[in-house]
């Protein structure tokens, strides 16, 4: 089982940035699959982005292009980097790990199995 915490939100006002750190430990040499969900107030969590072992990224239609998804070198920690922010994306953002079973990885829940505590990001007008 594979143990993540997230890191990095806070309160930012609109147009600005931030960047969300997911601690990983115990994470396996290959088939793996990383993502960032998020979970406005009173909404449904939803996927954001996925980055997989070989290489493979996709992002959500709703954010890409605000939106960069990354690894450090020693794939221990994964980052979310949000630009241009706007007030709705205020939520909870969690990172999640699972089996990496298709050349790509999926933005759907049911792909991981291994979800983080979450951190809150504000977003102020």
């Amino acid at each position: 089982q594979v143990a993540l915490m997230e890191s990095g939100g806070g309160s930012v006002q609109a147009g600005g940035s931030i960047r969300l750190s997911c601690e990983i430990s115990e994470l396996p040499s290959s088939n793996y699959c990383l993502a960032w969900f998020q979970q406005p107030p009173g909404k449904m969590r939803t996927a954001v982005a996925n980055l997989g072992d070989n290489g493979s990224i996709r992002y959500t239609v709703s954010l890409k292009g605000r939106i960069t998804i990354s690894r450090d070198n020693a794939a221990n920690t994964l980052y979310l980097q949000l630009d241009n922010l706007i007030p709705e994306d205020t939520a909870t953002y969690y990172c999640a790990a699972g089996p990496r079973r298709y050349t790509d990885c999926h933005l759907v829940q049911s792909s991981y199995d291994s979800w983080g505590q979450g951190t809150q990001v504000t977003v102020l007008s």
